[in-house]
């Protein structure tokens, strides 16, 4: 009886330290999530003219949340460390060439409006996305959101924090390059608010690259409003589609200033505003060619 009782206590101690521990560790969670790492930024949506309501609506989402993890790839990113010498692959060419015959209409509806040769174009998708295989698993609301919300220096104090024994940057490395790319986040954050708007999309359904970038042609939200183009005439712009995707990639490079018959330094200085590396740009070059 005296054991049964002992173990007993011992029972009632460690559960209450089990509920003790539980109790802290709620705590803290509690602690953490009473910080409203979007306030700031959903006031500043408001007093820009969207609707209260809907912005409540979207960062009420449990979809939505404070993405660290992602946008520390803006402060650690190694561009040069990106495996350029993949696309011009024997592999990659089969499939590119297998692209040129599937969407062979598309394309030359596009080079036929554009001016836009279909090798370039089929390089650009291969190169961004695979033919729309890689379209990036990131939701696009969470990483604009996380990057816009940086404007906030409370924020950014608390991101600062979670962030610098991963990155090299210095303090005040970080503090301006996070203050320029808060406010470039905001505007794509304001342009993706649009078009989803506008298409009627569902924000919490888009996915993409770490920064930002969607559908087949990695548009950034201010580009699709720019450039995008209803490539097969439904009446709806939907870079997941590869007729919407081709017609816009064309425009895109038209309306930055490529021609027919352009010269190789000419068209690196249009491939350029697609995507600044310089792998890029050569890689771009390099497939188109061997794809002639």
């Amino acid at each position: 009886m005296r054991r049964t009782f002992l173990m007993t206590k011992k029972y009632l101690f460690f559960s209450g330290c089990f509920f003790i521990i539980g109790l802290s560790f709620n705590f803290r969670v509690a602690m953490c999530a009473d910080f409203n790492y979007f306030g700031t930024l959903q006031e500043k949506l408001v007093s820009e003219g969207f609707e209260r309501e809907k912005i409540a609506r979207i960062y009420q989402s449990p979809q939505v949340f404070f993405d660290t993890k992602g946008v520390s790839l803006f402060f650690v990113h190694r561009e040069a460390s990106l495996n350029y010498s993949q696309f011009p692959s024997q592999l990659s060419l089969v499939g590119a060439k297998i692209y040129l015959k599937k969407y062979e209409a598309e394309l030359s509806n596009a080079e036929e409006i554009y001016g836009v040769d279909r090798e370039i174009v089929t390089a650009i998708i291969l190169v961004e996305t695979k033919f729309g295989q890689s379209l990036g698993k990131r939701q696009v609301i969470n990483t604009l959101s996380t990057m816009a919300s940086l404007l906030d220096a409370d924020v950014r104090k608390r991101f600062w924090e979670e962030i610098s024994d991963s990155t090299t940057l210095s303090f005040d490395a970080f503090e301006k390059k996070a203050s320029d790319k808060s406010g470039w986040a905001y505007r794509e954050l304001k342009a993706l608010l649009r078009y989803t708007e506008r298409e009627e999309i569902d924000i919490l359904e888009i996915t993409g690259s770490y920064a930002g970038a969607m559908g087949i042609p990695q548009f950034m939200p201010s580009n699709i409003s720019r450039f995008a183009t209803d490539g097969n005439m439904d009446g709806r712009i939907d870079l997941f589609e590869h007729a919407d995707a081709i017609a816009s990639i064309a425009n895109f490079l038209k309306g930055c200033g490529w021609y027919p018959g352009i010269d190789d330094k000419k068209a690196k200085r249009v491939i350029r505003q697609y995507n600044p590396s310089s792998y890029y740009i050569d890689t771009i070059l390099q497939v188109a060619q061997m794809l002639k």
